[in-house]
């Protein structure tokens, strides 16, 4: 089922961050930094499990699969990106339906042609706006647990503009969505203007790295954002610190070093789960 705490907390306008995961590792951090929601980025889990760009390679099949154990093993509300719902009306619905059964408490569906590109990539193509509502209303009509929102996400603002992107978003409203996503505006001015327009919680997407500018969690809540989401920032922190450590034991042979922090290896043990499978050893082991 669905955790309600994201449409609670819409519901209260309490405005909230939600960290990106790339692996179960992340996710565990997460859960022990105490996060009450994340974000299922397809860049990041698609990157980290098969080392492909997010440019609709990977099948609903492989993204049901890491999000679900996403969802299985992090204690946090699931935000899942479901790209275009990989295909037509009837991928939406069985996309939904599937991501609900695993867990999953929000959807986001977005309204790129397939196969789709990275929001902060170019070549972005986007299908027509009534194609796009008729997915929402099937992704509405499809859920069950009525704790299960449906993002909707515009890529319109780079090929047609900021405005024919806020049309859209309107009109993702009207179908059903609980919640929209107008990605990548290119200054504040631009999000605050999607703020004032739309009349659903925002979704701000805070992609280090993207066209947005990165904003503090307080500015974005006073422009008018329910949420933000960042999805490459453990990504890309990981693979600065992976990249300084490996330098250090090419050049200098320390697997060690002050600079660099390193997880204590007990408490990880313990994070993923030794201590029950040594408590079962210790009742059963002959």
């Amino acid at each position: 089922m669905a955790n309600p705490i994201i449409r609670e907390k819409l519901a209260r306008k309490e405005f909230f961050v939600a960290p990106g995961v790339q692996d179960m590792i992340s996710a565990l951090m997460v859960d022990k930094v105490g996060f009450e929601i994340v974000y299922g980025s397809g860049y990041w889990l698609t990157a980290s499990a098969y080392g492909l760009p997010d440019a609709g390679i990977a099948t609903f099949t492989q993204m049901l699969d890491r999000m679900a154990t996403v969802a299985k093993t992090s204690k946090a509300a699931l935000i899942a990106d479901a790209d275009t719902g990989y295909g037509g009306l009837l991928n939406v619905h069985h996309t939904v339906r599937g991501y609900e059964a695993a867990g999953i408490s929000a959807i986001q569906l977005e309204d790129q042609e397939f196969p789709k590109k990275c929001g902060h990539t170019p070549f972005k193509r986007v299908i027509p706006t009534e194609d796009m509502v008729e997915k929402i209303k099937v992704a509405c009509q499809a859920r069950q647990d009525p704790n299960t929102l449906i993002i909707a996400r515009t890529d319109a603002r780079a090929a047609d503009g900021l405005d024919a992107a806020l049309k859209r978003a309107e009109a993702y409203s009207k179908a059903g969505a609980d919640i929209l996503f107008v990605e990548a505006p290119q200054s504040e001015e631009e999000m605050a203007k999607a703020c004032a327009v739309l009349d659903k919680p925002m979704l701000a997407n805070m992609a280090d790295g993207g066209k947005t500018p990165i904003l503090p969690a307080k500015t974005l809540e006073e422009i008018g954002y329910a949420f933000a989401i960042y999805p490459s920032m453990t990504s890309l922190v990981g693979a600065a610190a992976t990249v300084a450590a490996l330098t250090k034991l090419k050049v200098e042979g320390l697997s060690q070093t002050p600079e660099i922090p390193m997880f204590d290896f007990g408490e990880f043990c313990s994070l993923v789960g030794f201590e029950e499978v040594w408590a079962f050893e210790r009742q059963w082991a002959k």
